[in-house]
């Protein structure tokens, strides 16, 4: 079994040739979802039902522990869409639009710009435009308006003539606007799902599924949810029709795919998969997808992302548009152009990517959180950029585009499970001009000179919080599955379970230790993977969408464990069963970098750790610090090294060995679960170099030329007279002291006359600092993959 690396070098390419497995690390944290122990209640309702056992443990694993709730999960219906009137303000909300509507008032949809927002506005604009309202919607710019009413925008409405103002998907946090309307006098009806205030803006009514003085039954709806329940409530009936916008909004804006959120997504896919919206069969056909096969995945990753680009980039009025339109000429124009601005957005995401990812490679690598910033960066996409940030280094990032004009920089930011991005952010507030956010995700706007404090600080609170270990993505894996569970019919199974999303994801499996048969890249440009790989009795295809890189580090008879979704890949009529990678493994040993220009304090206390000096004044200095539930450990020679035998799974490398060739030793018969390095280092040899031939020259012709030279007491002249550093005149010569050039009498040294050649090569100190070169090359200033590339490789050699 071997561990994981992800990047490259010639040395990886002949080890292949040669058949020499190589080291691949998980990209992510395998985390397994609990298995009940109930195997008999398993078994009952496999019976009954007359579904697998797999299926039934992942029932159980959702919390459908009964025959009526597996049941009523499989078969929603509208018994689950709740009555509207139970939310908060609903009947004075829809009570203040009628009287609107009776008036003949101009009523204002205020929305917003992601595929949530435009869907919420098209609901309700349908919906008022139904019952014969004078409605018209208004979509803020990203960059102009900003998210939410903005005071500004609604100064300029109210200009117009608007007499009532109704906010979808936006709302609870916009006080300064809606008093601002209220001083105008003008109402503002607010419909919203988002984190409620502490305090409530002056509206009119308030419609949120999580008002405290509500009774609504399910809290989790989308914008585009919450503007259904007032289209129901204005209708007097549930406006079906609409469900295809509810469908994409919710699936797009990420919210619980649970309870009344499913009834209304699943009821809503099957509209989308026979719609008549013009704007919808356009942006199938430029999207190159078949109604028929249209499910969340496409909406999620197709549709979605497209409705969310002009917004994006601009104004996202045209989505709107796109929705509502009964014009096919207006709908194929507005496709295309939606088109056109999803392949700009995905172009501006790609050059950002690639600059944030070179930026990457030349910074510290030790870095818990990332903060990247640069001028010309595109808003509008900055939080797509991070998420693929988090997604190539496990690690919290927040990028920022800096605006020299104003002085400030204004970005997006993704987190991972064990860093709360909200709290983090909070406690560098005063350094922020705005923010806000949650758990995993914030946006901000920051002076840009703040920006290395807000670096350093946020570092610092990684560190404090002692998160160096916990980083990186998680992924649930639902079963560790073996051959028997591989089979078409269960992904038919599988796929009653579907409209699959947040708190109901599709099943991910894990299969260990399986053997490659076959692997190849794929793609135009080689970054898919393609493999084959050996069960006990049939053999499994498999796919990695960007795993393509790891074709070259993996040979046939490799055996290694992956995660991945089962599905069914369907080519030429025939139907074969196929694992999609999310991520693979070939052994467990994790590598985290402690590396700085100090040893940090956060690792004196963890606990069941072996600690391991290779310097003495270190081991001195430190070994007390030591976590008392740990050991450690003074190793200084070959012989050493070799004795070494592990008392715990965590393995502490504290300063850096004086060769590759002890630590190496020191690997060899021992496998850690875990390996934290600092390799702190207190000499700079590989900066520093090697002597060059020149300085051994100029210091041998000038001991040629004086005798009696006082190195005991006018060592700092004579490396004044030279011109060269104090610490390499000493080593320049020892290293004549010991092949015999020099003899060093009572602090006199003189030259040794002799007409023997000798190789400087052989004095020990030369060889000493030619090894602490080498050793502080590859543990101190290589990039943290190689460090653990070359760890993993002495563990592995000795299998």
């Amino acid at each position: 079994m071997l561990p994981i690396i992800y990047h490259s070098n010639g040395l990886f390419d002949i080890l292949i040739k040669l058949g020499v497995k190589t080291v691949i690390n998980a990209r992510m944290k395998w985390k397994q979802a609990e298995q009940t122990e109930n195997h008999q209640l398993i078994q009952e309702l496999s019976k009954e039902l007359s579904y697998s056992t797999l299926f039934i443990s992942l029932c159980l694993q959702r919390g459908l522990d009964t025959k009526e709730k597996i049941q009523s999960f499989l078969h929603p219906n509208e018994e689950r869409i709740y009555d509207p009137f139970l939310m908060h303000d609903m009947d004075r909300a829809t009570e203040r639009i009628m009287t609107a509507i009776e008036s003949g008032d101009k009523i204002v949809i205020y929305g917003d710009y992601d595929a949530d927002g435009v869907t919420s506005t098209s609901v309700l604009l349908e919906t008022l435009e139904m019952i014969g309202a004078n409605v018209d919607f208004y979509i803020p710019n990203r960059f102009t308006d900003g998210y939410g009413p903005n005071s500004k925008a609604f100064e300029k409405l109210i200009e117009e003539g608007c007499q009532l103002i109704v906010t979808c998907d936006n709302g609870v946090s916009g006080h300064e606007a809606i008093k601002r309307a209220k001083e105008l006098g003008v109402d503002v009806v607010v419909t919203d799902h988002h984190e409620l205030p502490e305090e409530l803006p002056e509206a009119y009514a308030i419609v949120h599924p999580r008002h405290p003085a509500g009774k609504y039954p399910f809290g989790d709806l989308a914008g585009v949810g919450v503007a259904f329940k007032v289209a129901t409530a204005l209708l007097g009936e549930i406006p079906i029709e609409l469900l295809d916008l509810v469908a994409l909004g919710t699936i797009a804006d990420l919210v619980s795919l649970r309870d009344e959120n499913r009834v209304l997504v699943t009821q809503g896919i099957e509209l989308l998969k026979q719609t008549q919206r013009l704007g919808l069969t356009a942006l199938y056909e430029t999207a190159g997808l078949k109604k028929a096969e249209l499910n969340e995945e496409s909406v999620g990753f197709i549709i979605g992302p497209r409705l969310n680009a002009p917004g994006r980039l601009g104004d996202a009025t045209p989505a709107v548009r796109l929705l509502t339109t009964f014009d096919e000429s207006e709908a194929q124009s507005i496709a295309q152009f939606i088109q056109e601005k999803n392949e700009e957005r995905q172009q501006y995401v790609k050059k950002i990517t690639d600059e944030a990812f070179d930026m990457l490679e030349k910074i510290d690598t030790s870095s818990d959180v990332y903060v990247l910033a640069k001028e010309g960066w595109h808003e509008g996409v900055l939080g797509i950029v991070a998420s693929k940030v988090v997604g190539k280094t496990g690690k919290p990032a927040i990028i920022l585009n800096i605006d020299h004009e104003n002085g400030t920089a204004k970005g997006s930011g993704r987190s991972v499970q064990a860093f709360h991005l909200y709290e983090a952010l909070d406690t560098v507030r005063p350094l922020t001009l705005a923010f806000g956010g949650h758990h995993m995700a914030a946006g901000l706007t920051v002076p840009s000179e703040n920006i290395e404090q807000i670096r350093s600080k946020l570092n610092d609170y990684a560190t404090a919080q002692q998160l160096a270990g916990q980083m990186g993505e998680e992924i649930r894996v639902d079963k560790v599955v073996t051959e028997e569970d591989l089979t078409i019919e269960t992904v038919e199974e599988l796929k009653q379970l579907a409209p699959f999303g947040t708190d109901n994801p599709k099943p991910t499996f894990q299969l260990n230790n399986v053997l490659v048969q076959t692997v190849r890249k794929i793609g135009a440009d080689g970054t898919h993977l393609k493999m084959s790989v050996q069960l006990e009795q049939t053999s499994l295809d498999t796919i990695g969408f960007g795993f393509g890189e790891l074709a070259d580090r993996i040979s046939g008879n490799t055996r290694l464990s992956t995660v991945g979704k089962l599905e069914i890949n369907e080519w030429n009529g025939a139907r074969k069963l196929q694992l999609r990678i999310e991520d693979i493994a070939v052994k467990e040993t994790q590598c985290f970098d402690y590396r700085g220009t100090q040893i940090p304090e956060t690792l004196w206390n963890k606990p069941n750790a072996d600690f391991v000096f290779f310097d003495s004044h270190n081991y001195e200095q430190y070994q007390e610090k030591v976590s008392s539930a740990s050991k450690a450990y003074l190793i200084q020679t070959r012989k050493d090294a070799k004795q070494f035998m592990m008392e715990n799974t965590l393995l502490i490398l504290v300063d850096c060995p004086p060769s590759l060739t002890v630590l190496s030793l020191l690997m060899e018969h021992n496998e850690p679960e875990n390996i934290l390095y600092s390799f702190h280092s207190k000499t700079n040899d590989y900066l520093e170099g090697m002597p060059n031939r020149q300085h051994f020259a100029d210091i041998y012709k000038f001991i040629c030329s004086h005798q009696n030279i006082d190195v005991k007491n006018q060592l700092n002249i004579l490396a004044k007279t030279l011109r060269m550093k104090e610490n390499r005149v000493i080593f320049i010569l020892q290293v004549f002291f010991e092949v015999g050039f020099v003899k060093i009498e009572n602090g006199l040294l003189n030259r040794v006359e002799t007409n023997e050649k000798k190789d400087l090569k052989q004095s020990i100190t030369y060889q000493k600092k030619m090894q602490r070169i080498e050793a502080e090359e590859k543990l101190v200033y290589s990039h943290a993959w190689e460090v653990e590339q070359w760890l993993m490789n002495q563990i592995t050699t000795s299998e």
